[in-house]
């Protein structure tokens, strides 16, 4: 089932979940089946702060996969460094590299040949915020044909997607990037965005085009205003506000009392998934190190979802 195919106030604002503070109308049993996938087989993405192992083994299953963002503030090794540790507990965990944050051939070089070492099997490839590229590696792309020229054992890389555009690049070139990075690519995660259907219409845009990758859709976890301040502090405010601007509309979503919920955006987005005309396939969600909170939250949705599985 397409969001097309249904009533319009159904499609952007279907109250249909099992949360507690969300009413009825019941879902399908497919559309439940598909939620409770994504939700299931949902993937964290968290900060290479201190504390955040503790955190990640105190709250997380070893069954949910782990990313570790590479900053600016923190550098290389910081997030090869937790990549390794998280690994060594167990976790399958994928490294974010930033291409501007790499010193040369050897530098990436290196860094490849350190996971491989560690059977650390998936990279996410990201160009970086860096204002200026520390190297030659101006953006993920570049990343990209590199590892591919100098050859590489990593089974799963991930790439970025944009579903909203890019602040500083056309459409036309983020189709084009889009379309050269999923040569080298086995998946996308997209950035935050907090219009489901415009998401859903993105997906459907790129199997247009040809790329039939699965998409991963990024979504904040379930993370208080009190933890974005202190992590803001932690990566620099402006890296941090950097990131902000990036995303539409995030930085008052996050600062409304209480913080936020992905509730509303999963009940957007859930009439979607399953369907054949997009390659939408799970969850991925910006923790900002939350992970306790988010963890919880998403095992109350899967009661939830069981037991009215069980209703039905």
């Amino acid at each position: 089932m397409s969001v097309d195919t249904l009533p319009l106030a159904v499609a952007h604002d279907a109250k249909w979940a099992p949360a507690a503070d969300l009413a009825h109308p019941a879902p399908s049993r497919s559309v439940a089946r598909a939620v409770e996938h994504a939700l299931r087989h949902a993937g964290y993405e968290v900060l290479p702060l201190r504390n955040a192992e503790e955190a990640i083994v105190d709250s997380v299953p070893l069954d949910v996969p782990v990313s570790v963002t590479m900053t600016a503030s923190k550098g290389v090794d910081a997030t090869i460094d937790l990549t390794e540790r998280l690994s060594a507990r167990g976790y399958t965990v994928t490294p974010h590299l930033a291409a501007r944050m790499f010193r040369d051939k050897a530098h990436l070089a290196d860094t490849a040949a350190r996971l491989t070492d560690q059977a650390i099997h998936g990279i996410f490839v990201i160009g970086g915020d860096s204002p200026e590229a520390a190297g030659p590696f101006t953006d993920a792309l570049a990343l990209l044909e590199q590892l591919a020229t100098s050859g590489h054992s990593f089974r799963s890389i991930g790439v970025g997607g944009y579903p909203e555009g890019h602040a500083h690049i056309s459409h036309d070139q983020v189709d084009r990037a889009l379309e050269n990075k999923a040569r080298h690519a086995t998946h996308f995660v997209t950035q935050m965005c907090f219009r489901g259907f415009t998401t859903a219409a993105w997906a459907r845009h790129v199997k247009r085009k040809g790329v039939d990758l699965p998409i991963r859709i990024g979504l904040p976890g379930a993370v208080t205003r009190q933890k974005l301040a202190r992590i803001s502090a932690n990566i620099g405010l402006g890296q941090s506000a950097r990131f902000l601007v990036k995303q539409n509309s995030l930085l008052w979503r996050f600062f409304l009392p209480g913080g936020y919920r992905p509730d509303r955006l999963i009940n957007a987005l859930a009439p979607t998934l399953g369907s054949t005309d997009h390659t939408l396939a799970g969850f991925h969600f910006f923790t900002f190190n939350e992970v306790a909170r988010t963890e919880a939250w998403r095992q109350a949705w899967l009661t939830r979802l069981h037991q009215a599985a069980q209703d039905n």
